[in-house]
């Protein structure tokens, strides 16, 4: 059990407040260092021991603590330093908890610190049109947290479990049970009159010209609450709904277009529509071979980073043969292209 306090202070056990005063102030006259200067070193370890016993048995409930678990009990800390360390100051318990936990919400410590749910993703799917313009989206999200008051006790609750069990755990030692079940049985009949409401919201989102699959927006703490964790993250995840036409290669835009053998061979403009709606005229001089690919400087998706600059352009060539030619055509072409006689 360690030092009997009891016996240091040449008490009974159920001494009263004033049976302790007399004892302290007379052990502590008579052991007090100034008073003892030939053996100085014992007087000063005997007077400690005394102070020490009177600190705890004058305290009605580290008396308690003591009269139950001993010395060993206090070691793992005082009720009131416990609270303190949740809700800072040295005030009443009740006082901290009902001044953080005012109907607006205001008042939150610094110092809490509660677990924290796991970040909820969901996925927002854009057009390639809308990654390359940029856009606006209104998403209406559903969440549930507890109700009024409980929302902050289960912030307090998810506290003060993470907080015990680390001092037990840390320490070595089992951290008092009348303090651990004063601290949860206080707070579980708070949450017990607490019910889980749902809250509806519109979030914005500002798409920035650029983005990529993959890219995520996170709106700390509108997720889901659940009793004893802070309210969970949300996060959007962007994904890109395939295009008809175009295809995104990094910062590059894919196109593919078809040409006539005839173009192929004597040249044409293409006419290409943009994401933005421009149309940009392509000439095509060269003699194209199936595969070519033409790279149009600064026309592909803006960079996030800098959306002043773009990725290329690059339309890939389909050259279309035709499905049959007349005897009369296959003549026409060996004397242009110089061909043999059948």
């Amino acid at each position: 059990m360690g030092v009997d306090f009891y016996n240091v202070l040449r008490v009974n056990r159920n001494a009263t407040q004033e049976d302790l005063k007399k004892a302290y102030k007379r052990l502590a006259m008579r052991w007090h260092p100034d008073k003892n200067l030939v053996d100085n070193e014992e007087a000063e370890a005997k007077f400690k021991q005394v102070c020490q016993a009177y600190d705890v048995l004058s305290d009605p409930q580290r008396r308690q603590i003591y009269d139950i678990y001993g010395e060993e009990g206090l070691n793992c800390g005082d009720p009131d330093d416990i609270f303190a360390e949740f809700f800072g100051g040295s005030g009443g318990v009740g006082d901290k908890v009902f001044k953080k936990s005012s109907v607006n919400g205001e008042g939150r410590n610094g110092n809490l610190k509660s677990k924290k749910a796991a970040a909820i993703e969901s996925k927002l799917v854009c057009s390639l049109e809308d990654l390359y313009r940029g856009a606006r989206r209104k998403m209406r999200i559903s969440r549930t947290v507890p109700d009024g008051f409980g929302r902050e006790l289960c912030e307090l609750a998810g506290t003060m479990r993470s907080s015990l069990l680390k001092r037990i755990f840390y320490s070595g030692r089992f951290l008092p049970p009348v303090v651990a079940l004063f601290c949860l049985i206080t707070l579980k009949q708070q949450l017990c009159c607490s019910k889980p409401k749902t809250i509806e919201e519109i979030l914005k989102i500002d798409i920035k010209p650029g983005w990529k699959k993959g890219t995520k927006i996170t709106f700390p703490e509108k997720g889901n609450q659940e009793p004893g964790f802070s309210p969970a993250d949300l996060i959007f995840v962007i994904d890109e709904k395939p295009h008809p036409h175009f295809k995104r290669d990094g910062n590059d835009l894919v196109v593919t277009q078809k040409l006539s053998l005839l173009e192929a061979l004597t040249g044409a403009v293409v006419n290409l529509t943009t994401l933005d709606g421009r149309v940009l005229k392509i000439p095509v001089r060269d003699i194209i071979k199936p595969g070519h690919e033409e790279v149009v400087a600064n026309e592909g998706m803006p960079i996030s980073k800098d959306p002043t600059k773009k990725g290329n352009l690059r339309v890939k060539f389909d050259v279309v043969f035709p499905a049959k030619l007349s005897a009369e055509q296959k003549d026409g072409l060996r004397r242009v292209l110089g061909g043999g006689d059948t």
